[in-house]
């Protein structure tokens, strides 16, 4: 029997064996064949991501609706699923504009989680698109405020002066840079931005407080002492609306219309220009600044008459 073993031609004991033959049989798509080199092993979203590219045909993706999608998450305060909405709608968008405008709320949404980090790179996203359209001076200065919380203080300033550059009108640039300048000590010239603020319509606690700080600084005690009674007593109007404003909400009834919705954040707190609508309905969405819409309706812009010093 160990002579006839001697004799077969072929070793079973060596060579590559069978294949696989099930290879044709497996479970994970070829759009997952990612090369792990070049994935970050805890981003979540890759899979997502990967399956978007292939399996969603972007004439199927209507870009604007999923801006509004994110919208509707900043104003309830979902925030992570807001940047990831917009990231998408920057994906899908054909158009420069509204590519620029995801990136431009992206950013501010990253701020309300205060992912400075993130939002300064959604900003600067959006002024790489373009930085002179109509979104490149609410980008400016949310990237002002980012790059503020983010401690680096003096590129804050550049950027809150390049959106006053690109629009002189642009009243949360002028309050921007009146806090920067006063941060500074630079109080004569924080006074003449935040007046210009004001003129453009920009008047709500948080400005007339602001400015009461500034004339303080000034030494202008008695001026300063009238504007911070003027900026409680606007403050207290505002707080009543909004208790009444519950009040008739919840009067609706447990599964009422908006019942357990408080309003939306609104930008940032502080000195951003708050999230953007669409051009469309208005530019600049500047709630937690107390303004609803800071351009209004197109045919009385041109009767406005801007009075810069």
């Amino acid at each position: 029997m160990t002579d006839r073993d001697d004799d077969r031609d072929h070793r079973f004991s060596e060579g590559e064996g069978f294949g696989d033959p099930y290879e044709e049989f497996d479970l994970d798509p070829p759009e997952l064949g990612v090369d792990p080199s070049k994935v970050d092993p805890v981003d979540s979203r890759v899979v997502t991501d990967t399956l978007d590219q292939h399996n969603i045909d972007q004439d199927d993706v209507d870009a604007s609706e999923l801006l509004d999608v994110g919208l509707n998450y900043m104003q309830i305060n979902r925030y992570e699923q807001a940047t990831d909405a917009f990231e998408r709608t920057a994906r899908y968008a054909e158009d420069e504009r509204l590519e620029q405008e995801a990136w431009v709320n992206k950013g501010v949404a990253h701020g309300e989680l205060e992912e400075w980090d993130e939002a300064i790179g959604a900003h600067r996203e959006a002024l790489r698109i373009d930085d002179s359209s109509e979104h490149a001076a609410t980008a400016e200065t949310n990237l002002a405020y980012a790059l503020w919380e983010f401690g680096e203080t003096s590129e804050a300033l550049e950027h809150a002066e390049r959106a006053i550059e690109i629009d002189e009108r642009f009243a949360a640039g002028w309050f921007n840079r009146a806090f920067f300048l006063s941060e500074r000590g630079l109080a004569e010239e924080a006074l003449h931005c935040i007046d210009n603020a004001i003129r453009l319509g920009l008047r709500n606690a948080k400005v007339l407080e602001e400015k009461a700080e500034i004339l303080e600084e000034l030494g202008e005690f008695d001026q300063a002492e009238e504007i911070a009674e003027e900026a409680n007593q606007m403050r207290e109007r505002a707080e009543q609306e909004m208790i009444d404003d519950r009040e008739e909400m919840y009067g609706q009834g447990p599964g009422g219309a908006g019942a357990g919705a408080g309003p939306g954040a609104g930008g940032q707190p502080g000195l951003g220009a708050g999230r953007q609508s669409r051009p469309q309905r208005g530019d600049v969405g500047l709630e937690d600044l107390g303004l609803g819409d800071l351009t209004g309706d197109a045919e009385d812009e041109d009767d406005r008459e801007w009075e810069l010093e």
